[in-house]
């Protein structure tokens, strides 16, 4: 089983320096992969400007994000992403979300939460065929193409995209329809158990998932969990100690991958769960705990 760990920046910085320095040195410790998430109403860098300013600093780290579909246009999405995956030369990473909750974030999707499994289920088969046809014919409830091409193709082939979420709409959703699942704020044992259901709708629906394409992303503390992180926990994962679900120290941090990887999950990436002082210290320390895991 193939061990692989990237990071999250997170809420990180805009300075471009500042930027560059933060993903070449992850390079040069041999992670796997940098993520950035896409949330609107925060200070998170823009994903695609993200990685695309990523891929022209960096050869080897791969480049991922878990990036809304809500409320895009499923035309100019294929084609973002296939340019940055042919210009990085196939290092693009995807997972697609329904977006955040609350009430900014809302706003700023501008799709209702109960639309939104919707828009995945119809915009991941769409984008699909656009990366891989050469005409597309679509009629469905939210989109309507005519013989529409979409130029670049992506390098990799197929471009890979996986599912997160732990309701169970997203476990019958990602066994339909996903090549891997990510979830976040989940026990070892409950992804154990979500694997299985999504593994009986794969075959069900006569598919096969990678056994290696499960895997985790999940917060650490450094120190103590962050109050933000302690009330994001009650509010999700109410009645769960909270140290079960975001590992204090890096020490606990082994430990919970650990975990993971005795019930077969293998892809990891793991974040602070508040911006460090210095990434490249920050990254030195993380190396130094977690990456004698990585295969």
């Amino acid at each position: 089983m193939k061990i692989r760990i990237g990071v999250g920046l997170g809420a990180s910085t805009a300075d471009s320096d500042a930027f560059v320095a933060t993903v070449q040195h992850m390079e040069a410790c041999r992670f796997d992969s940098l993520w950035l998430s896409e949330v609107l109403t925060t200070g998170v860098l823009d994903p695609l400007g993200g990685l695309a300013f990523a891929a022209g600093v960096t050869r080897k780290l791969k480049l991922g994000t878990t990036m809304t579909v809500t409320g895009r246009n499923p035309v100019r999405l294929a084609k973002e992403l296939a340019t940055i995956d042919r210009l990085s030369r196939g290092r693009l990473l995807l997972v697609f979300v329904p977006g955040l909750t609350g009430a900014l974030e809302d706003q700023a999707l501008g799709v209702p939460v109960k639309e939104r499994g919707a828009w995945i289920d119809e915009v991941l088969p769409l984008v699909r065929r656009l990366w891989s046809s050469e005409h597309v014919n679509h009629h469905g409830a939210l989109f309507c193409y005519e013989g529409l091409a979409v130029e670049p193709k992506p390098l990799q082939d197929p471009l890979e995209v996986w599912l997160g979420g732990t309701a169970p709409s997203a476990l019958r959703r990602a066994g339909r329809l996903a090549e891997g699942w990510l979830p976040s704020l989940i026990l070892p044992s409950e992804a154990a158990s979500s694997r299985a259901q999504i593994e009986a709708v794969a075959a069900d629906t006569n598919r096969e998932i990678d056994p290696e394409h499960f895997g985790v992303s999940l917060a650490y503390a450094r120190d103590s969990i962050p109050a933000a992180q302690l009330t994001r926990v009650a509010q999700r994962r109410p009645g769960v100690d909270p140290t079960e679900l975001i590992p204090v120290g890096y020490t606990a941090l082994r430990t919970h991958l650990e975990r993971f990887i005795d019930v077969g999950f293998s892809k990891f990436v793991v974040r602070p769960a508040e911006p460090p002082t210095s990434w490249p210290e920050e990254l030195d320390r993380l190396a130094e705990a977690v990456l004698p895991l990585q295969t």
